[in-house]
């Protein structure tokens, strides 16, 4: 096992790729549970991940059973968070299906324990996601974002990504409406 992930108390988040991950199978079998218990309570607590009802355990299992798949395949980057030997956050991104689209990708969730906000755990995960991105070439690396959400507003835009959309009121919750805005990183700009 990863020893920045054993040793005890750590001031900076120990991350983790999907290969660390999946060749441990004592990290691998406690990492769904607890990346489950992440999303749903931040879900819960009204974050902007995709789900309005928190997800199950079997909903969560499948996405990330994806995600790995992806990572073999060579169309993803999984990274994951450890403080204090315990898992604070995930991230990914998924390369476009779409012939016309395969040399882009998009970051799809980034998703920190409330526990563990402030201590540089999403700016950890998003950096090493944006360097998986580098290392295979990817040429645009996309991602969208809940207009409300100005901690990852400000998070993005400090590593350089850039605004190129928005549509107005289109992220439905209830009753309530939010921005969905768009950003990118474009690597072919950046020489």
């Amino acid at each position: 096992m990863n020893p920045a992930i054993t040793s005890g108390v750590t001031a900076e988040p120990a991350i983790v790729d999907a290969m660390e991950l999946t060749s441990d199978p004592e990290l691998e079998a406690r990492f769904a549970e607890s990346a489950h218990q992440i999303l749903a309570d931040l879900v819960s607590g009204g974050a902007a991940l995709g789900w309005v009802e928190p997800p199950s355990r079997d909903e969560v299992a499948e996405l990330l059973g994806h995600v790995v798949s992806a990572v073999q395949a060579g169309d993803a980057a999984l990274r994951v968070a450890y403080l204090d030997r315990r898992l604070v956050g995930l991230g990914y991104w998924l390369r476009y299906a779409r012939p016309t689209h395969r040399p882009h990708a998009d970051l799809e969730k980034i998703a920190v324990d409330p526990a563990a906000h402030g201590r540089g755990v999403g700016r950890a995960l998003t950096a090493a996601l944006i360097a998986d991105a580098r290392e295979v070439a990817i040429e645009v690396l996309t991602l969208d974002v809940r207009g409300d959400n100005t901690n990852a507003l400000h998070l993005y835009r400090s590593l350089g990504f850039t605004e190129y959309g928005r549509l107005p009121g289109f992220v439905a919750v209830g009753d309530r409406r939010y921005d969905k805005v768009f950003y990118m990183l474009d690597f072919r700009q950046q020489g």
